[in-house]
């Protein structure tokens, strides 16, 4: 079974399913999501012993985990040296170095379903490669790598440690790996309600667990109403060619300051998402069906940036949500439950990043990336209370 309006990422995956959890049950952790991040902190979780129970409303993969662009890139939402600029050289450095560690741990255990040929972030007008050019300059200096690029797509900037990956395969092999290591994982078993030591399924069910660990992008503020104040539901849209012979895209490219990305997989497909600050007000929804008006826009780009006339194939929309800091959420939200997601568009890193280290930290371990987190978040908010109040 494949989801609904389903992603050109489904093409060909398995249509069998996990069950369906009808009954009661207790574990150690129970992992509510799984995606890339609900995934990694189950992994994380039997990693440490704990007995581990994970379940999805949906398909694994089903929301916004296999419907992006399959972009694997370093860094938090914001470009580095905007990060610099609100919190600072070293907090910035530090946390843009978890992101490459991570690409690479990917690269080693995801080879099949990964490719890595870097990324490009294009300039498509004057002030966007002046903005280039301040990248280039910070990332030079904090000894990140960038190099400058001048190529058949336009100028701008070459990231070589960046990738890409087909984010379905990828996901459905993290699941094949953590159920062979003994988690448990359930599909099609949305959640009614979280609370301390208990997650209630809308059937009825429920999973007794003194941690529990929401990692669930687009549906984070339904879910922990507490955190609802501080994200907001955003859509994002995209759509797929036939193989298009017309062009050749080596590696993935992201442009007008990352509001449009593409890239072509290994079998000639294009993927192409974006467009929603053009339509910012309508994009800030829960629907993940798509709009004429972000596809007309869409479509437009494919043949304008992209250059081929292949016929458009799939056409599909995904959930995630947004900080209002533009930092991801991961934290405790109240006793034994905890919370992952608003990474405003870097789920496939920085999600992984997160749901792994919330799993450790909810069995009592450290977690370097948390640690680095918190203490930007928290930098973060007293520079801008300076700012409002003065030093003193």
């Amino acid at each position: 079974m494949t989801p609904p309006n389903a992603p050109a990422w489904w093409d060909g995956i398995s249509t069998d399913v996990r069950p369906t959890l009808t009954h009661h049950i207790g574990a150690d952790v129970c992992v509510v999501g799984l995606g890339g991040s609900g995934l990694a902190a189950v992994r994380a979780a039997r990693a440490l012993g704990a007995r581990v129970v994970g379940v999805d409303a949906g398909r694994i993969a089903g929301a916004a985990a296999g419907r992006n662009g399959g972009l694997l890139l370093g860094g938090l939402a914001p470009f580095h040296h905007d990060v610099v600029d609100r919190w600072g050289t070293e907090q910035a450095g530090t946390l843009y170095r978890h992101t490459l560690a991570m690409l690479q741990e990917l690269a080693q255990e995801f080879e099949d379903e990964t490719w890595w040929h870097g990324s490009l972030r294009i300039a498509m007008d004057d002030e966007e490669l002046r903005d280039c050019t301040r990248q280039h300059e910070q990332m030079l200096n904090d000894g990140l790598p960038v190099d400058w690029y001048e190529g058949a797509e336009g100028h701008g900037l070459l990231f070589p440690s960046d990738g890409a990956s087909h984010p379905v395969r990828r996901a459905m092999a993290q699941a094949d790996r953590v159920e062979s290591d003994g988690a448990e994982l359930y599909e099609f078993s949305p959640v009614a309600k979280v609370q301390s030591g208990m997650v209630q399924l809308s059937n009825g069910s429920r999973i007794e667990a003194p941690a529990v660990i929401v990692c669930a992008d687009g549906a984070l503020g339904t879910l922990l109403p507490s955190l609802s104040s501080r994200i907001r539901p955003v859509r994002l849209q995209m759509l797929a060619t036939a193989p298009a012979t017309d062009v050749h895209i080596p590696r993935p490219v992201y442009a007008r300051f990352g509001y449009d990305y593409w890239q072509q997989l290994p079998d000639g497909r294009v993927v192409l998402g974006g467009g929603r600050d053009h339509f910012v007000e309508d994009e800030y929804t829960h629907s993940d069906l798509t709009s004429d008006a972000v596809q007309e826009y869409l479509e437009s780009c494919l043949r304008r940036c992209v250059g081929t006339i292949a016929p458009v194939t799939h056409r599909w929309a995904a959930t995630v949500s947004y900080s209002a800091d533009e930092l991801p959420i991961a934290e405790q939200v109240d006793e034994g439950v905890y919370g992952a997601g608003a990474y405003s568009g870097t789920g496939n890193v920085v999600g992984v990043l997160c749901g792994r280290a919330l799993a450790r930290r909810a069995l009592g371990e450290r977690d370097e990336f948390l640690d680095a987190l918190e203490a930007m978040r928290g930098g973060g908010q007293a520079e801008r209370l300076r700012r409002v109040y003065g030093s003193g």
